[in-house]
């Protein structure tokens, strides 16, 4: 096993990463804006995997939309004088609304989250990676499969995706391992109920934060660059690049149901209320 840095440390899929490395043997840098949550979660973690090494779980504050944050990190990780292995880019937004609803500021928020962030932070980690380490692009499905109602995060996720390959080739077989890991809907807070009432009402499957998990260790462990989870999804992707007409089709008759969602009334409070994963509603 080795060292892993992990942005989005207090999200769904960024917590179930952390626990499954942890499982694994690995030691951690957990990254993400709210040190309380941070210091939490280590905590918790520490006493529930019974680690009795300090070192094993480390954490560092601090938030991704600002570029001066990559020269913290860098400065924390040069003092470890030791090997980086591997980088998992979770940190991640999504705004679920019609394009001429969202602001400005929820514009930039997930074109600098889901995209710029992750750019610089590779761009600042590869020298440190080496040949022998991995870097993984937390993606989605949207970003190969463009979704009313989430225009800026697809786009977001669809310049991650291209960004990933094109730095892949750029590296080449002498540089470090560069990844995509896209998973469907997952039951994570990072949607609003809305999200998950439409994703009912349309039947749409989700995926829990440990099975993402579970595919981020198939990943690693073989020999795929990019990997994609959940079933039709995969198909759709695969439709998508060739003959998206049909999908927008497909897409065309879900449109009153994703409309009615990305629209609530006012007196519907489902738009603004997080919606929490299913194993943390019963804690």
């Amino acid at each position: 096993m080795g060292y892993a840095v992990i942005t989005g440390a207090t999200g769904g899929i960024g917590r179930a990463i952390t626990v499954r490395l942890l499982r694994e043997g690995w030691s951690v840098l957990l990254v993400a804006r709210n040190s309380q949550r941070l210091t939490q979660w280590r905590q918790q973690w520490m006493t529930e995997l019974q680690i009795r090494d300090d070192n094993r779980i480390g954490w560092l504050a601090l938030d991704l939309q600002q570029p001066s944050s990559m020269a913290e990190l860098q400065t924390f990780l040069c003092a470890r004088q030791s090997s980086l292995d591997l980088v998992v880019q979770a940190a991640g937004c999504q705004h679920f609304s019609w394009l001429n609803q969202q602001t400005d500021a929820q514009l930039e928020q997930q074109l600098q989250l889901n995209l710029l962030a992750p750019l610089r932070l590779a761009r600042m980690v590869l020298p440190l990676l080496g040949q022998n380490g991995t870097l993984v692009n937390i993606g989605s499905s949207f970003g190969e499969i463009g979704f009313p109602g989430f225009v800026p995060y697809c786009a977001s996720k669809a310049g991650l995706a291209m960004a990933t390959e094109a730095l892949a080739r750029e590296v080449g077989p002498q540089g470090p391992r560069i990844c995509l890991l896209a998973p469907r809907a997952t039951d994570t807070e990072l949607n609003s109920n809305a999200v998950c009432q439409m994703n009912r009402a349309l039947g749409n499957r989700t995926d829990t934060p440990q099975q993402v998990a579970e595919e981020l260790m198939l990943l690693l462990t073989g020999r795929q660059t990019r990997r994609f989870i959940g079933w039709p999804e995969k198909l759709f992707v695969r439709l998508n690049r060739l003959l998206p007409s049909l999908v927008s089709r497909a897409l065309a008759r879900q449109w009153p149901v994703i409309y009615r969602y990305a629209h609530p009334v006012q007196s519907d409070v489902a738009d603004v209320t997080p919606c929490l994963p299913q194993e943390e509603t019963s804690r």
